[in-house]
């Protein structure tokens, strides 16, 4: 089990990362998903680092190269709805993934909204088995959405890697998830690890609801 924290690094993920917290340029729903689907490109392209690769000839116009190309299925698995524009930017560059999505949503159980349960309603996944599941979540506030969603997942097969790629995480989802994947191959990708959660376990400072900002308020 690992923990990758990006923003320990420089490089221009921490402009789109600045953008998305902004509380003014985070307006525009627009900006913010593009903003998010270059972080997923960003992330998609520091896990492909990491990953096996074979090497193959292909004929050009003058000859023969040789070229190393990927060496593992890769399925993307996202949690609706914040991780759609998410997904698309891991999906521009692992391009021929396979996709799964899981509908995890808080399911509110005081008017305060300070208590909640998560409910898993919907799965959608082809054949895990003996894959790399790249798991992504742009929020990780709890780790508890991330959990229900991967032992959803486990009837789809057993990978053989698992990547969680997310954009801000607590302190506290990371122990979570530290704690549930332990022993496991498991790296989680982060660009921020942000200390608290709010009394609606909501990141601090984090940046807000991602799927609002993203796609409109929900009633």
């Amino acid at each position: 089990m690992q923990i990758r924290d990006l923003s320990k690094e420089n490089s221009l993920l921490n402009h789109f990362l600045k953008e998305i917290r902004d509380v003014n340029i985070q307006k525009d729903s627009m900006r913010f998903r593009r903003n998010v689907e270059r972080i997923g490109e960003i992330i998609a392209y520091e896990i492909s680092k990491t990953l096996p690769y074979k090497k193959e000839v292909v004929t050009t116009p003058l000859g023969t190269a040789a070229v190393n190309t990927l060496d593992t299925e890769v399925v993307i698995a996202s949690i609706l709805r914040a991780g759609l524009p998410f997904h698309a930017g891991l999906l521009h560059y692992f391009d021929n993934a396979g996709n799964a999505f899981v509908s995890a949503f808080r399911h509110y159980t005081d008017e305060s909204h300070t208590n909640f349960d998560i409910h898993v309603e919907y799965i959608a996944s082809p054949n895990l088995e003996g894959k790399t599941l790249i798991l992504c979540d742009p929020m990780l506030a709890t780790g508890g959405s991330m959990e229900l969603s991967y032992e959803a997942l486990k009837s789809k097969g057993k990978p053989k890697c698992i990547h969680i790629a997310s954009i801000i995480a607590s302190q506290r989802a990371i122990d979570y998830i530290y704690n549930y994947f332990k022993g496991t191959k498991t790296v989680v990708w982060t660009v921020a690890i942000d200390p608290e959660l709010n009394d609606q376990s909501y990141i601090i400072p984090g940046l807000g609801d991602a799927g609002d900002l993203a796609f409109g308020e929900k009633i």
